[in-house]
């Protein structure tokens, strides 16, 4: 299941960096070449990147990509590595929740309920950050079977 949902946010990305790409090519293209840039260009380049750069910290979080300082589980044994990791992955979950989760569902609903829309696209902002609470639910999945995993490891002696 996993490594659907891995595919899953790689097509995504893929996606939305295809259409990021066609967007700016459409920007240079009115700018130089019409001499009357679209006003909505801009506009969609950076929300994109903003989904874009968001998705791709949880598909980082579910490929284990992200940095760490691996300085003390060098000096801890395997059981002990364990437990480490089972503390490090409750952190991440509690900054999901809290952060992504909690916090992204806020903001969207106050962006929604306060009406705000994108100057140039008429877009509710609140779909621009619907993609906290959306990364926030990869996150907690990717740690959440990782911890599983890890838990069954303990038990099982490893």
């Amino acid at each position: 299941m996993k490594n659907h949902v891995n595919s899953f946010l790689e097509w995504a990305m893929a996606f939305l960096l295809g259409v990021m790409v066609l967007d700016v090519f459409w920007g240079v293209i009115t700018r130089y070449l019409l001499e009357s840039q679209s006003s909505w260009t801009d506009e969609l380049a950076r929300f994109l990147l903003v989904w874009l750069s968001i998705l791709g910290a949880a598909y980082a979080s579910g490929k284990k990509l992200h940095i760490a300082i691996d300085l003390l589980p060098q000096h801890l044994n395997q059981k002990q590595q364990n437990y480490l990791d089972i503390v490090i992955h409750l952190l991440v979950l509690l900054f999901a929740v809290a952060v992504f989760l909690i916090g992204g569902i806020r903001y969207v609903y106050i962006s929604f309920a306060l009406g705000q829309t994108s100057p140039a696209l008429q877009l509710p902002i609140g779909f621009v950050y619907m993609v906290l609470p959306i990364s926030g639910a990869f996150i907690l999945y990717f740690k959440l079977s990782e911890l599983f995993i890890i838990i069954k490891k303990i038990k099982n002696g490893n």
